[in-house]
């Protein structure tokens, strides 16, 4: 009998060693290493799409293509933080949140809203920027299209994947939306009188505005809420990452340098004869 009870004991101190060490593996697995990982390789890679004057665009820097604006200087920032160096990685909007499921990237920041529905496969920093979105159209249609419902039947652009492009569905609903990969395809086709209107964010509709003189800002007004607020995308379960980026947020929002880092990007693209600049949330 005493050697039935032994077994048993040993019995489930085997099996209580065993669940401790499949425990201990569990636990290991899933530790957020999104702060170390980066450290250990020395940089931070930003995934983002510079065509969004002012917060990323492309210009000429000492002769060199350089990518510029307000999200870059913010990423540095973040890089600064962490002792590591940046590197940015240019793409298609589209690919931008996809990089961070793939691993090619650790952070992306390219004017992204951190809509309820983004939030299921991505974490988010706290807002930097707050949106609005304005409707261009061609200073010759000024007096003709004056509220939502002058759209009415008639095409409006929107750059795809963005918040634009579900803006305009909700709030131009008389409109027919047409959503084009680039907004440097919209903003052709308005001038041709393909389109009659596009759906902007208001400081890159300023820039196209002050590089074409052909074009204005129109006095239809369209609402914005939180999920329309600019936030760092990382991947899902980047707790501590989240919390150094939440960090620098903070500083450069308390010292007002993320305001000066767009004004200044604004400057420099109205500046660029190249008119760069391209939406994208």
């Amino acid at each position: 009998m005493i050697m039935k009870v032994s077994k048993l004991f040993g019995g489930l101190a085997v099996a209580a060693a065993s669940l401790f060490l499949l425990s201990a593996c569990g636990s290991s697995s899933s530790e957020d290493t999104s702060v170390s990982d980066i450290k250990d390789k020395g940089t931070l890679v930003v995934a983002l799409n510079p065509e969004f004057a002012p917060f990323e665009f492309k210009t000429l820097v000492d002769g060199k293509d350089t990518i510029v604006g307000a999200d870059v200087e913010i990423a540095k920032a973040i890089a600064e933080e962490l002792g590591v160096d940046v590197k940015f990685s240019s793409m298609s909007f589209n690919n931008v949140l996809a990089s961070l499921q793939s691993g090619k990237a650790d952070i992306a920041i390219s004017g992204i809203s951190a809509t309820e529905e983004r939030k299921k496969a991505y974490d988010f920093s706290d807002p930097y920027y707050e949106a609005e979105n304005v409707v261009l159209i061609r200073k010759t249609d000024i007096d003709k299209y004056t509220d939502t419902d002058s759209l009415d039947g008639l095409s409006v652009g929107t750059q795809k994947g963005s918040i634009q492009e579900t803006v305009a569905s909700e709030q131009l609903t008389g409109a027919k939306v047409v959503s084009l990969t680039q907004n440097s395809e919209m903003i052709n086709e308005l001038k041709n009188s393909q389109i009659e209107a596009v759906v902007l964010e208001k400081p890159i509709a300023e820039g196209y505005v002050a590089n074409n003189s052909d074009l204005t800002i129109s006095d239809i007004t369209l609402t914005s809420d939180d999920a329309d607020a600019y936030a760092v995308a990382l991947p899902k379960g980047s707790t501590k990452l989240t919390e150094k980026v939440n960090k620098v947020i903070k500083e450069l929002k308390d010292s007002g340098k993320i305001d000066q880092f767009i004004q200044d990007a604004y400057e420099l693209s109205v500046s660029d004869s190249s008119d760069s600049s391209d939406s994208n949330d």
